[in-house]
């Protein structure tokens, strides 16, 4: 079964390329490489022995994807293709709108085209903006703190009216909370461009040489160290979710909405702490003012999606600092 991966040689992309691989799908992916590299697909071929097929272009682009649809008899599709960088969004909101609402919205307009109705989507737990309780359940309510937030939010929203409309249509959307990471084999793992924005890639970078010290924004929230608390997800665990529910789901009619999340809280000091053991070395650390728009907690409610996926994450905390750690230690200067 042909499965089209756009987005397919980021982070979270290429390691569900993996595991498609390796569950006997053969990924068709395409990007347009402005946050990734083309040699994850070397990666990807030593790990499984298997080169993704690959198409470098925009989701955006709608001739370029009739000429995907047209050359390859795509049965579904897993949607990584976005931007995510909350602080570039607030700056550019243009940007992430045009991106990750309407490179969407063309995507889903030429899948009905080429009679593909099956869509996962990659969305996020930023919908849920700051909830009022944790742990967090599908059905609490949505909100956004930020552009980049919004505008998974607003697909979403689009995503459902046109599930609506078109009730033959299976459309999953997977609620991340935060994935970190790497493969075990230490080949493929999380390479931002540029000053990381998300805690354990920098954090990596520290340990490895790259950069002086680690900024923890705010250490007076009412948590128990004071540091924010996340709840942070292998991000091969993630990669299987997305397996999961293209098992389940391509063949059910209509929305389907999952957390994936451990159901676990760490704090920021709990990760750093964790990541020096995991490198043997110490993570200096300096304690900064709160960032607008950052919360104490977010952790999810896990048992809907085992409850109905059959999936549930199974890497602990050790194990998703100790592959982020093989990878940085192994590529300190990322995929260069």
């Amino acid at each position: 079964m042909k499965v089209l991966v756009t987005g397919g040689t980021g982070y979270i992309g290429s390691h569900t390329c993996i595991q498609l691989i390796e569950q006997g799908y053969t990924p068709v992916v395409i990007d347009n490489l402005c946050n990734s590299k083309e040699m994850v697909l070397d990666r990807i071929e030593q790990v499984t022995g298997v080169r993704p097929t690959f198409m470098q272009g925009d989701i955006r682009d709608s001739a370029f994807l009739k000429r995907v649809f047209a050359k390859h008899s795509i049965d579904s599709v897993i949607h990584f293709a976005g931007l995510k960088a909350v602080g570039e969004s607030v700056e550019k909101p243009l940007k992430y709108y045009d991106n990750n609402v309407s490179g969407t919205l063309t995507l889903v307009s030429e899948m009905d085209l080429a009679g593909v109705k099956s869509l996962i989507f990659s969305s996020s737990a930023t919908v849920y903006g700051d909830p009022a309780s944790v742990p967090i359940k599908e059905d609490f309510p949505t909100s956004a703190t930020n552009p980049y937030g919004r505008s998974k939010l607003m697909v979403e929203e689009c995503l459902r009216d046109f599930q609506q409309a078109n009730l033959d249509w299976s459309i999953t959307l997977l609620r991340y909370f935060n994935p970190v990471g790497a493969h075990e084999s230490g080949l493929l793992g999380e390479d931002p461009q540029g000053t990381p924005n998300n805690l354990l890639p920098f954090v990596a970078q520290v340990a490895v040489g790259r950069r002086e010290k680690l900024g923890v924004f705010g250490n007076d929230y009412n948590t128990p160290d004071g540091t924010g608390v996340r709840d942070y997800i292998h991000v091969v665990d993630l990669a299987d979710g997305h397996l999961a529910a293209l098992d389940k789901m391509k063949h059910q009619p209509g929305t389907h909405i999952f957390n994936l999340g451990t159901g676990q809280g760490n704090s920021v000091l709990e990760m750093v702490h964790a990541f020096e053991t995991a490198a043997n070395r110490p993570i200096p650390y300096e304690i900064k003012p709160r960032r607008a728009g950052d919360i104490a907690e977010c952790y999810a409610d896990p048992t809907y999606a085992e409850a109905h996926l059959g999936w549930k994450a199974t890497r602990d905390l050790q194990t998703m600092v100790e592959d982020t750690w093989r990878w940085q230690s192994q590529n300190p200067n990322g995929y260069q």
